[in-house]
């Protein structure tokens, strides 16, 4: 069986990073995203770079059976995964009743029900073998409600809730669960949520993010914020009264309107 990382949204950012860094260590690749082209072209660098091999699978995850047929395809190929980064995930800025409903239905897609899909489906092997790795993304915004930017802060709530909560059901049987959580991160997240950010605002290089996540896993913690200025955001977080920590985050999350 072929034992390999399979890595969500790996064309671009946090998830290239991670792409990176697992092929430097020798680990062999599946790289999912919605650029075959691109994808193609990191497979070709990374295999030649490392050594390693790198199996690329063009799928949208926001397709309500992109998960399963991951699933399906990879045991054909007789293609084991045994570490799943669940990377892949994007935003949408504005008012909740003025995106279309098709943007809202993605974003949960992708954020949410691919992420849970995939981590049954793999977890299951995984626990029969008793051995495994999975790694989520959050981000900070799980912590605070979001106004204009709702859906996306409240889909990385669900993953920090969910990604706990089966961290501790998986104690003993010889998989672990990761969580990453960003804060602002350097990356065409913003772009592709139409996100305008000032360009003084401080934030991680996606490199930095990943190297952070990358080590959390493999030292099996449950929990890893991506460096100081996250860990204090979060901290006073949950100290923060809800209704002041919502409105700090409406300021930084509204936009112009004509």
């Amino acid at each position: 069986m072929d034992n390999r990382v399979l890595i969500t949204g790996a064309s671009q950012g946090i998830g290239l990073e991670f792409a990176k860094l697992f092929a430097a260590d020798g680990h062999h690749l599946v790289l999912l995203a919605r650029d075959e082209p691109r994808l193609k072209a990191i497979a070709a660098e990374l295999e030649q770079a490392h050594g390693v091999k790198v199996l690329v699978l063009p799928k949208d995850l926001a397709k309500p059976n992109a998960a399963v047929e991951v699933f399906e395809e990879l045991r054909r190929e007789q293609v084991q995964v045994s570490i799943l980064v669940n990377n892949a995930g994007f935003g949408a800025q504005g008012r909740f009743a003025r995106l279309e409903w098709q943007r809202h239905a993605d974003l949960l897609q992708v954020n949410v029900t691919a992420l849970l899909q995939l981590t049954q489906l793999f977890l299951q092997p995984m626990l029969a073998r008793q051995q495994g790795k999975i790694l989520n993304v959050a981000s900070t915004a799980a912590f605070v409600p979001g106004p204009y930017q709702a859906m996306y802060y409240a889909s990385k709530s669900f993953v920090h809730s969910f990604s706990q909560a089966l961290a501790k059901e998986l104690q003993g049987t010889g998989v672990t669960l990761t969580t990453v959580y960003p804060g602002l991160t350097r990356s065409q997240f913003h772009a592709r949520a139409g996100i305008v950010r000032p360009q003084k605002l401080i934030m991680m290089d996606a490199a930095t993010v990943a190297k952070l996540g990358y080590q959390g896993l493999l030292a099996g913690k449950r929990t890893v914020v991506a460096g100081l200025r996250n860990k204090l955001l979060i901290g006073a977080l949950k100290f923060a009264p809800v209704r002041l920590a919502t409105k700090a985050a409406a300021k930084a999350n509204q936009i112009k309107e004509g």
